[in-house]
């Protein structure tokens, strides 16, 4: 079963993602970072491990794609999206556990956790804060399906044009030929004088 993940703020989830949308995209997102943009307490580290699991961020902590895709105008959607990857197990039992209820969802959560009902009422807070953030209608089948910001867009390369109607190579096409002879070892001198003398013949018009 999967290890669900919680934050003890889950009150601060929408917040978090709002700032994420407006501040840049930090090279990692640490304790540190969260205090520079207003994330002082102490439990507000509990969101980081949030964000991991949604696929926002790295195992080393480092934004991903989908954090620069949330960034856009269909960060809802791109949100839910993430959820569906990362609880993959919980929209296995409910295809649409964004509107299951409290019971539920606990029923579900209880069964992977070892913790107390505290822990369990967290999960299921968690769950909610990020699904009141998320678009679940016409979601995109991938992230990749989503048009990623402009300078990730590889540079297009032109393709060969052919040469001009009065162009050389236009004028005086070569022509290259693998000619392959096969001869027989009993073959005499005079027979295979016989076969180059052929071949000078047809292919380059010699006579004798």
């Amino acid at each position: 079963m999967a290890e669900y993940v919680y934050t003890t703020v889950p009150g601060k989830i929408g917040n978090l993602l709002a700032k994420i949308r407006e501040v840049g995209v930090p090279s990692k997102a640490t304790n540190a970072w969260l205090k520079t943009i207003g994330f002082t307490s102490s439990n507000d580290g509990s969101l980081i491990p949030i964000l991991k699991y949604v696929g926002f961020i790295d195992a080393s902590n480092v934004p991903t794609e989908t954090w620069a895709q949330y960034r856009g105008a269909k960060h809802r959607q791109i949100l839910g999206h993430a959820i569906r990857e990362g609880y993959a197990e919980l929209y296995a039992i409910y295809p649409n556990a964004h509107d299951q209820s409290v019971s539920d969802l606990e029923n579900v959560f209880s069964t992977s956790s070892k913790g107390g009902k505290q822990v369990i009422s967290k999960l299921v807070s968690t769950f909610r804060g990020l699904a009141e953030q998320a678009d679940f209608t016409n979601l995109p089948e991938s992230s990749s399906s989503v048009e990623a910001p402009a300078t990730h867009a590889p540079i297009a390369q032109a393709a060969p044009q052919p040469p001009s109607s009065n162009s050389p190579e236009s004028a005086n096409p070569s022509l290259h030929i693998d000619l392959q002879i096969h001869i027989s070892p009993e073959s005499s001198p005079e027979q295979i004088d016989q076969i180059f003398a052929s071949m000078s013949k047809h292919l380059y018009n010699k006579k004798k």
